[in-house]
């Protein structure tokens, strides 16, 4: 053995695999610890795992948990051979806390230059210790370590595999719970049934491209001879997109049950979209007032234009409104005018279905491809069409998960009998 090598003592192994072992060892058991309630009882849980599995490899023998509060360093928990008293605070300018947070992690003895013998005495720590900085520092782990277990490099390297590992939990914890709260949100505000309105018959659909989508559509009864189709696209994903949903289904049911004047509704919407703070501040939308007679008042706010096809084969496209809402803060919206009569069928959609590719990414599923579609299934439920045009989206683009949000909303009026 040259000169100046400490000896490795993990079972035997020799000095080149010896290392390797203990850090594959280190990632192994780390990715096999359970998630604690909250991100203090995930790293408790990592803390007590550490001292029980490597005492051995690495003379982790106790240590201490401490949470940033604005005070300094509050202890919150100790496991192993250490119990100092719950509550002590660590100032924030104490050498090991900025240490640890400017590196992310320290290895430090007791006659280290900086440190209060009182305080360290009655947080009760051994002759060495090391610290590691948690969640962007507001967390330390301060791990007592008996000396000349383990090398001092292999020390560092497996608490700094501890500290990586442990943020990338943190991390992904964080990111399921952004999920869960945006899955949350859009499966409150989505319809939970298709209401029956007049003689119409409605049908819906919505696919997220991912977990989470941006795609919006909505039923609002207004009065017993007024109702309110609603379909939007904000841009974006996850939880960005269903905030800004959320601001336009709050914004179009205020607004339409307050003055029923759509253009004025949209043009308010418009403003509150443009004063926002979030990632995502583009919103296309439609929003279509339907009497009972068949009339139709709307306004298309940049959203691709849905279309009639009516009972003699003619199509019109439903264009008038404005721009996207969110750009502009002071936009004027122009209303339209249709109507629905018998026989003919009104299809909403957004541009991830007519802009969905096929399995090669070379053609468009297109708009006259849709219109085809649902003219032949025209004398069909509208929630069968809307899930036929799903299920043709998948033979074309060869999966079932959509490279775009998908949502589309069918109302037909059926034609009337012979003789009417």
């Amino acid at each position: 053995m040259r000169k100046g090598k400490t000896p490795y003592r993990n079972h035997g192994l020799p000095p080149e695999s010896a290392p390797k072992s203990l850090f594959r060892k280190v990632e192994r058991t780390l990715s096999a610890i359970e998630r604690g309630e909250d991100i203090l009882a995930t790293i408790q849980n990592v803390a007590e795992y550490m001292v029980t599995n490597f005492r051995d490899d690495l003379g982790i023998v106790g240590g201490r948990l401490y949470r940033r509060t604005d005070e300094g360093y509050e202890l919150v928990g100790s496991f192993g051979t250490a119990s100092p008293p719950p509550g002590t605070i660590v100032p924030h300018g104490y050498a090991p806390i900025e240490a640890a947070i400017d590196s992310g992690m320290v290895l430090m003895d007791r006659a280290s230059p900086g440190l209060n013998p009182e305080l360290e005495a009655l947080l009760g720590t051994r002759e060495r210790f090391a610290a590691i900085a948690l969640a962007d520092g507001d967390y330390l782990i301060s791990f007592d370590v008996a000396p000349g277990r383990a090398p001092e490099r292999d020390l560092r390297a497996s608490l700094n595999i501890v500290r990586l590992a442990i943020n990338q939990k943190l991390r992904q914890e964080r990111f399921e719970e952004i999920l869960e709260d945006a899955l949350r949100i859009q499966t409150s505000i989505l319809p939970k049934r298709t209401p029956a309105y007049a003689d119409f018959d409605i049908g819906g659909g919505s696919r997220a491209a991912e977990v989470v989508g941006g795609d919006f559509y909505d039923y609002i009864p207004i009065t017993a001879h007024l109702f309110d189709l609603v379909i939007a696209d904000a841009s974006g994903h996850g939880l960005p997109a269903a905030l800004q949903v959320r601001d336009v289904y709050m914004g179009l049911r205020m607004g339409l049950s307050r003055d029923y004047k759509v253009s004025r509704t949209v043009e308010r919407l418009n403003s509150i979209i443009n004063r926002s703070k979030l990632a995502t501040k583009f919103v296309s939308l439609f929003v279509a007032e339907l009497e009972t007679n068949g009339s139709i008042i709307y306004v298309n706010a940049g959203h691709p234009p849905p279309f009639l096809l009516h009972a003699d084969g003619s199509r019109e496209y439903l264009r008038e409104g404005g721009m996207v809402l969110g750009p502009m803060p002071d936009v004027a919206y122009l209303r339209g005018f249709a109507r629905l009569e018998p026989g003919a069928t009104l299809v909403m959609y957004t541009d991830g279905i007519t802009e969905c590719h096929d399995r090669l990414g070379r053609q468009q599923f297109g708009l006259r491809r849709l219109q085809r579609l649902v003219r032949r299934l025209n004398d069909r439920p509208a929630r069968e069409i809307v899930a036929a045009v799903f299920e043709a989206l998948d033979r074309f683009a060869g999966r079932s998960l959509p490279e775009d949000d998908q949502t589309m909303v069918v109302v037909r009026r059926p034609a009337l009998p012979a003789g009417h």
